[in-house]
């Protein structure tokens, strides 16, 4: 413990220096604007400028697209709580009585709470980070790759489970991730796969093509179907200082919604979307008067507002640990880490140290930056959230095919981005998730390897799956996983049933 204190230290050396720091400010300013604005999101807003990072040094290209990615989730609560939009699926909790006490007057009060609330579920998960990464990663350094293959598969099939009701939907959309990712060349033999005789796809399909198109191409498409206007109320926001019977009230809720977002964060496939959900509905359970919720109930906000950053920072202790990604943002930038030739996982802590501990220190003050703008700026951000979705629409475009484009500065990558936008737009509406494709085009890569290499070492042989322990419980675990979802769909699905009948 204390040799990661001292890494600590040395990180927070780092930075601090003004680049860095510029870097993250940087991060935080365009991650809040992401997540203000409807339509584009964390994960299609760090693909977009993955590409223009690449001439960045690699920590300081990491410090502000993790930058991006918290300050994004902590943006998403403006529009909820001011217009009643979402930014994103983890800020419906923050809509339901964060809106409720914007038509009450106190939308500043609660997004100052709300603000807070990020801030000290924020740092308090930081500092399980800083515990929890480096012994992850000492027990990872057990693993070999049986497994790892064993990791990956639980990852993808946690990912399918929490499509729920539609369990085959998440299937089909895994599959569609794992042939998107196994189009060029066998990172093993370097034979050609599904390239039909074209040499652009023997370097495979870009996975910031495939990021971009599946969530900022397909959700304007989404938005122009729909024609989205936001209507403001011109109501005053109030202030942001919370009152002392808000703070009050709220300190417990902190408490157990960083707990919750934090250990539900380390479990790969657990996102902040439903993390939010889960700490709500526990302060839900445990108000004195549960009726306040869905009214105007301020510990609603602080609870979904405190799972949402923990998790995010929660998320991190896979990420760097064992180089599992929770979310489809968090594979975003496994997929920056990979292309800066930074391979996570427990060796990461060893060969590349001060690379880790400098952006986790970056967090801390990544913190502090976000407190520090959106405390006083939050009349600003509010208003931000009102830009027509006419003059936005064209800048997020925009912005997409460049983004394609300046990879590999191929057209190919364009026409696979709008492809892929099309992709997620039918999947969209036709009740597909997203985030299989996302992690399975991630993850598929090093599944595929770690199992071929797990072969050569068992002469072919597919016992080297259950003889060593470590994979066999990761894979008992993830049995019991999935058959307790099946259990749970087919619950589900026979009280509809049910209901029908009656």
């Amino acid at each position: 413990m204390s040799l990661s204190l001292d890494l600590l230290a040395q990180g927070f050396a780092q930075a601090v220096t003004p680049e860095n720091l510029l870097y993250a400010l940087i991060g935080c300013l365009v991650g809040t604007l992401i997540g203000v604005l409807p339509g584009i999101g964390p994960t299609s807003g760090i693909a977009i400028l993955l590409p223009l990072t690449t001439v960045l040094p690699p920590t300081s290209a990491i410090i502000m697209m993790a930058a991006v990615y918290y300050g994004a989730m902590y943006g998403g609560s403006t529009t909820a709580i001011v217009v009643n939009i979402p930014g994103e699926a983890s800020s419906v909790p923050t809509a339901i009585d964060g809106y409720e006490l914007a038509k009450q007057g106190r939308a500043g009060a609660a997004l100052g709470m709300a603000a807070i609330a990020s801030f000290v579920a924020g740092t308090l998960s930081l500092i399980g980070l800083t515990v929890f990464a480096p012994l992850l990663a000492s027990v990872a350094l057990a693993f070999g790759p049986p497994e790892y293959f064993a990791l990956m598969v639980m990852s993808l099939l946690l990912a399918v489970s929490l499509s729920e009701r539609a369990l085959l939907k998440g299937a089909v959309a895994l599959v569609i991730g794992v042939l998107t990712a196994t189009i060029g060349l066998d990172p093993v033999t370097g034979l050609r796969r599904l390239t039909f005789g074209s040499v652009t796809l023997m370097a495979g399909i870009n996975f910031v093509s495939v990021v971009i198109g599946l969530f900022a191409i397909s959700e304007l498409l989404v938005n122009v179907e729909q024609s989205v206007r936001h209507i403001y109320d011109t109501r005053k926001l109030g202030t942001w200082l919370p009152t002392r019977e808000d703070l009050r009230e709220s300190i417990g809720t902190m408490m157990r919604a960083s707990g919750i977002g934090f250990a539900l964060g380390l479990l790969p496939g657990f996102s902040p979307a439903v993390t939010t959900f889960v700490a709500y509905d526990v302060e839900k359970r445990l108000a004195k008067d549960p009726s306040r919720f869905g009214r105007g109930a301020m510990q609603g906000v602080v609870a979904a507002e405190g799972a949402n950053n923990a998790t995010c920072s929660g998320g991190f202790v896979p990420l760097f640990a064992i180089g599992v990604p929770s979310s489809p943002p968090l594979a975003v930038l496994l997929g920056a880490l990979l292309m800066f030739g930074l391979q996570p996982g427990p060796r990461l802590f060893e060969e590349n140290p001060q690379f880790v501990w400098t952006v986790i220190a970056s967090m801390y003050v990544g913190n502090v930056i976000l407190l520090a703008l959106n405390l006083p700026l939050v009349g600003v951000w509010a208003r931000i959230a009102l830009i027509p979705f006419p003059i936005l629409g064209p800048i997020i475009l925009l912005c997409s095919v460049i983004g394609a484009y300046s990879v590999r500065f191929l057209l190919f990558d364009v026409w696979m981005t709008v492809l892929f936008g099309i992709i997620g737009y039918v999947l969209r509406k036709t009740g597909y998730p997203l985030a299989p494709i996302v992690l399975a085009s991630v993850l598929t890569p090093t599944l595929e390897t770690s199992l071929k290499q797990s072969l050569i070492l068992s002469d072919g042989s597919l016992s080297i799956f259950v003889t060593r322990p470590l994979t066999a419980a990761i894979l008992l675990v993830t049995v019991m996983l999935v058959v307790a979802t099946l259990r749970r769909s087919w619950k589900a699905k026979g009280y509809s049933a049910a209901q029908v009948d009656d």
